[in-house]
């Protein structure tokens, strides 16, 4: 089982872009999935999340209305969208997986996750 991120770059402030998430080695169209980022020196914490059907999602206060998460689960993709992005935006950015199908609350806390892609390193400049 492989989660695969990428997307990130150097960008400026206001700037866009696209991660995505790609899972190979089983299929996860029945999980919900999140991003979580984690800055130098501070704990991963939780970015947004999506419901296995696509139909509900959830986001950190910090990037509510400037980040959108969707999937492809026939592709098994997840994508975030980033816009309007700030310097404290600038994280390594990490996919995963819940650790249970079809819940019906979202989760936001890391151990209610199981598979981790590698993450991929976004980095906004002033």
């Amino acid at each position: 089982v492989q989660l695969q991120a990428s997307g990130g770059g150097l960008v400026q402030a206001g700037d866009s872009l696209r991660l995505s998430c790609a899972a190979s080695g089983r299929t996860f169209r029945n999980y919900a999935m999140g991003w979580f980022r984690q800055a130098p020196g501070k704990e991963r914490e939780f970015v947004a999340a999506i419901n296995w059907s696509g139909a509900s999602t959830t986001y950190a206060g910090s990037v509510k209305g400037r980040f959108t998460i969707s999937r492809d689960s026939a592709k098994g993709t997840v994508f975030l969208q980033m816009n309007s992005l700030k310097p404290e935006d600038t994280a390594v950015y990490y996919c995963a997986v819940d650790r249970f199908p079809f819940i019906s609350v979202l989760h936001t806390d890391p151990k209610d996750f199981d598979y981790w892609g590698q993450g991929t390193l976004v980095t906004v400049s002033s």
